[in-house]
């Protein structure tokens, strides 16, 4: 795995961090779905299902935006020159660095933990 240019790296990395995701219309949003102890960040860059009682709108939702983010994710390791992979676990960090107090993420172990 070889960085090319670890600027143009970092770049994509917060880009792919801040750019907004545009999602169909759903009766809970992402932050809701978070706040409600539903839905987490995993190290892996993409939402997890946290609750045993998510619905099929919950799982629709997170689905939805685990598509959108790996299409993205794919375009900036691409324009990086660097694996899907690093671009995935890299953003996985940030994300969880930047969860906010009471959300949950999701330890590389696998176990979920309210921040």
């Amino acid at each position: 795995m070889k960085i090319h240019n670890p600027r143009k790296l970092i770049a994509a990395l917060l880009l792919s961090i801040s750019l907004p995701l545009s999602l169909p219309a759903f009766a809970i949003s992402l932050d809701e779905a978070k706040q409600q102890g539903l839905i987490g960040e995993q190290s892996t860059g993409y939402l997890g299902v946290v609750s045993n009682n998510a619905n099929a709108e919950v799982k629709a939702l997170v689905q939805s935006i685990n598509s959108k983010r790996k299409a993205l994710y794919g375009e900036k390791a691409k324009q990086a020159g660097v694996e899907l992979q690093i671009m995935e676990l890299r953003t996985g960090e940030r994300l969880l660095d930047r969860a906010a107090p009471g959300e949950y993420v999701r330890t590389p172990d696998g176990r979920w933990v309210r921040k």
